[in-house]
């Protein structure tokens, strides 16, 4: 596929044009400020041209990249007052020629909580967070879009995100982590390098529907923080109990832990065709210290 228009360029969406961008003659993404898009002009030295979009106005630069695009991957979430996406670029994308499909990032807080229960694509979500009602929200307005465009939309709903620069070994390394317990609750998590392998599927199979981007097993939210401490040949950080952390979360903080499910990723394996690298996060904590050792030994 010759263009890809990239909406918000985090953390997830540099690591898949990292990965999988020579698939692409031309990649077109946006950030928030200037200086941001300057810096990343920079670094990608022409591989990525990185335009400027707040969130509100698009520039005519943006929108003609938008109307011009085969491939749209979409990380920017929906905010109070809508999809930013849809609200600046939308009758392009509607009206796109070449739109072939589309990969939206969501999040498996969509399903809200299911008292620690499976979950697969065929549940009904549960969002009783505001933050998983406007995901789920943006989810429909985008099958819409599809609709409407005939583009091929593929809505990835993603586990707890972890991978260079944003994992437990830093936060032990670094004396930050904490070790919260609660009964009973557990999370899934994905690697970002498992992201990119899923966001790459979708474009290559034009897929539609939802997957769920998520690893192989849920498990309390200490353990990653106990296997990196022995990783790192440290002691784990005390227990605390989730009433006593509560007061000290942020309101984000506490949305993820107001819910407990297990997530299937059946789907994801079966009709994308992903093997995960990282089915837990054991395999992904021992890569990540493996590959820098000596960088967590001078934190």
């Amino acid at each position: 596929m010759p263009t890809l228009m990239c909406f918000g360029l985090g953390y997830a969406a540099e690591h898949f044009i990292a990965a999988c961008g020579d698939g692409f003659d031309r990649i077109v993404g946006t950030v928030r400020g200037s200086d941001r898009a300057a810096d990343l002009n920079a670094r990608f030295a022409g591989r990525v041209k990185v335009l400027a979009f707040d969130g509100e106005s698009a520039s005519a630069e943006a929108k003609e990249a938008a109307a011009d695009a085969h491939a749209a991957l979409v990380s920017i979430p929906r905010t109070e007052t809508g999809d930013p996406v849809l609200a600046a670029f939308g009758e392009e994308l509607a009206h796109a020629r070449r739109l072939r499909t589309i990969v939206y990032l969501s999040t498996v807080g969509v399903y809200g909580d299911h008292a620690g229960a499976w979950v697969d694509e065929t549940s009904a979500p549960r969002a009783d967070t505001i933050r998983g009602q406007k995901r789920l929200a943006a989810e429909n307005a985008w099958r819409e879009l599809g609709a409407h465009s005939g583009a091929a939309v593929a809505i990835l709903r993603l586990a707890g995100i972890y991978g260079p620069g944003r994992n437990a070994l830093i936060q032990v390394a670094r004396g930050e982590a904490r070790r919260i317990v609660k009964s009973g609750q557990v999370f899934n998590r994905i690697h970002v390098a498992d992201i990119a392998q899923a966001i790459d599927a979708a474009f290559a199979n034009a897929s539609r529907g939802v997957f769920n981007v998520a690893d192989d097993e849920p498990s309390p939210p200490a353990d990653p923080i106990v296997f990196a401490a022995q990783l790192l040949g440290r002691e784990p950080p005390p227990e605390i109990a989730f009433t006593e952390a509560a007061p000290s979360l942020s309101p984000m903080a506490l949305s993820f832990w107001q819910d407990c499910r297990r997530v299937r990723n059946d789907k994801l394996k079966r009709e994308l065709g992903v093997k995960l690298r990282f089915a837990t996060y054991r395999e992904g904590l021992r890569a990540l210290f493996a590959a820098d050792r000596h960088a967590f030994a001078n934190l």
